[in-house]
C-alpha cells in the first residue's frame, strides 16, 4: 500500500518529478505537495484502488495528511490494524 501511495502522489501532485523526497510520516499540506483540489483527487484514488467509501467528516489531516495517516486510516477501514 505503502508504494501505490507513494506512486500516486509522485504522479499526480510533483509532475511525475521522481526526485521529490518526502517521508512517510511528512504533512503533504505543510510541503506543499497537495492542495484541496488533490485531496479530492486523492480521495477518488483510495475509494477506488482500496474500494472503500470515505465520508464528507472523514477528510480530515488527521485521515490523509501523510502516507502513514492514509495507511492507518485504509485499514481501519477495511477493517484491518496497521
Amino acid at each position: 500500500m505503502k508504494e501505490n501511495l507513494r506512486k500516486f502522489i509522485v504522479d499526480n501532485f510533483s509532475f511525475g518529478q521522481s526526485d521529490v523526497k518526502f517521508s512517510d510520516d511528512e504533512s503533504l499540506l505543510e510541503k506543499g505537495l497537495i492542495d484541496s483540489t488533490g485531496v479530492l483527487e486523492l480521495v477518488t484514488f483510495l475509494e477506488t484502488k482500496y474500494k472503500i467509501h470515505i465520508e464528507d467528516n472523514e477528510l480530515i489531516p488527521d485521515n490523509l495528511d501523510s502516507i502513514e495517516k492514509m495507511i492507518r486510516f485504509v485499514n481501519r477501514k477495511v477493517g484491518k490494524e496497521a
